[in-house]
């Protein structure tokens, strides 16, 4: 905790507060995509996508991978070539409709990224150390509802 004494803090100056530390935490976090990005030889939306299918059960079409990006149809496809290319990821053909290729993360490079990966995950985890379960609970809550109002606006912001 950083030691500011909430109860002198009106809900005003919190909010304030909150709001002033969520952009830094986004610009933050967009300094260290491009950084982890550059480790691995990628292009941050290539590694966006490669950590999002990470965390799919199933493969996706390119165009289920384009929505979840907000990219068009024919950058889903570039990028998807890209990743191939790279061996992060494979395409199968769609079983239900042979016009469509599903696209699953290759296990080839998976050790690299993993790699790559565990020096900043174990210090965000460790960062986490300092919340007690409570309040844990409250973050991993703001952090799903604010991806929600995220993709919210995205798609409000795409909309002509």
């Amino acid at each position: 905790m950083d030691g500011t004494d909430v109860s002198n803090r009106d809900r005003a100056e919190l909010l304030a507060a909150i709001a002033v530390a969520g952009r830094r935490h986004y610009a933050a976090y967009a300094l260290f995509n491009q950084a982890l990005a550059n480790r691995l030889g990628l292009h941050p939306t290539d590694l966006q996508c490669v950590s999002l299918l990470d965390l799919e059960p199933e493969p996706l079409s390119t165009g289920e991978i384009a929505k979840l990006l907000g990219l068009t149809s024919g950058s889903a496809t570039r990028l998807v070539d890209r990743l191939e290319e790279a061996g992060l990821v494979t395409r199968v053909p769609d079983p239900r409709d042979r016009r469509k290729a599903l696209v699953s993360l290759a296990t080839q490079r998976g050790a690299e990224i993993n790699t790559a990966w565990a020096s900043p995950g174990g210090a965000f985890t460790e960062a986490l150390q300092d919340f007690g379960d409570d309040e844990l609970a409250v973050i991993e809550r703001y952090l799903r509802r604010t991806t929600e109002v995220g993709n919210e606006q995205a798609r409000r912001l795409s909309t002509p």
